[in-house]
């Protein structure tokens, strides 16, 4: 392990924990009201791609906060010391759609708790796995990775932001979806995710208290688009999905969501050249 890598909370790791959600009706009415036409065709019945993340998400009174506006404890994860939280990256492994009226068992596991000494100070990682069950069986597994970080300093959200393109995702695309992230579209988002991170909606916590230019798009609304973007070149069912973020997107700038030639890579870009976050496919067996 290199000396920058450390495990404590080693007693965590293998930790489970079991949540019931249903995919309503109403879910999958507002999640197309916020994604469409950027989503991929489904049949009569089916959910879209990516409604998951709306299910089951942490629940906490209003006394229960932090001042980011997350639950403060959250008895899943572990009390990490570090107080920014944001949505690092993930894999999925989709094996069936879900269907309307679904009751959803999901486990989540703590798979691994890692903390690093990096040039913007100490990152802790968590990597969390999700198994949604339905009546059916699994319907998709998940490895959500979180990064935990320091207190921020003004500046260091437009630093990042500032991230130079990826020298991968530097060639022809295929399809193509563009759309300016809205404040509104943000604020719907946060509402069927039940997401109460301030940095999507509340502008001056978002400049001053975290240091970025403007309110940031969710992760996870960016890889629904890149995933739905994949399922609507082709990609079908089991399939492999992995994305990772790599800088920051602001609201109401232009995003364009790309597909590579190969049919397999996909990113999301901003007007100004830098990718956001960056996606890969496969649709054999899991790698």
């Amino acid at each position: 392990m290199d000396a920058t890598e450390q495990k404590p909370f080693a007693e965590w790791i293998g930790r489970q924990s079991e949540s019931f959600d249903v995919v309503s009706e109403r879910l999958v009415r507002s999640f197309k009201a916020v994604f469409e036409p950027n989503l991929a065709p489904s049949a009569a019945g089916q959910a879209p791609l990516g409604i998951h993340w709306c299910l089951s998400p942490a629940i906490a009174g209003m006394d229960q906060l932090g001042a980011d506006g997350h639950p403060a404890k959250n008895l899943s994860l572990p009390p990490v010391p570090q107080p920014r939280r944001m949505w690092a990256g993930g894999e999925l492994r989709v094996l069936d759609a879900f269907q309307v009226g679904d009751e959803v068992r999901r486990v989540s596991t703590i798979r691994d708790i890692v903390r690093k000494q990096g040039r913007s100070g100490e990152l802790w990682f968590v990597a969390v796995g999700h198994d949604y069950h339905s009546d059916r069986g699994l319907v998709l597994s998940e490895r959500q990775d979180i990064v935990y970080r320091e207190a921020a300093m003004p500046g260091d959200g437009a630093r990042s932001n500032n991230a130079p393109v990826a020298p991968t995702m530097i060639q022809p695309a295929g399809k193509v979806w563009s759309l300016v992230p809205s404040p509104t579209l943000l604020f719907r988002y946060s509402a069927i995710t039940f997401n109460g991170h301030r940095i999507h909606y509340d502008l001056p916590y978002a400049t001053k208290a975290e240091g970025y230019e403007g309110l940031v798009v969710h992760g996870p609304l960016q890889a629904t688009l890149l995933l739905n973007l994949a399922a609507s070149q082709g990609a079908d069912l089991p399939l492999t999905f992995r994305y990772r973020g790599v800088a920051p997107a602001i609201a109401d700038r232009e995003l364009t969501f790309r597909a590579g030639m190969d049919g397999q890579r996909f990113w999301a870009q901003g007007g100004h050249g830098a990718v956001h976050m960056e996606a890969d496919i496969d649709q054999g067996p899991a790698r």
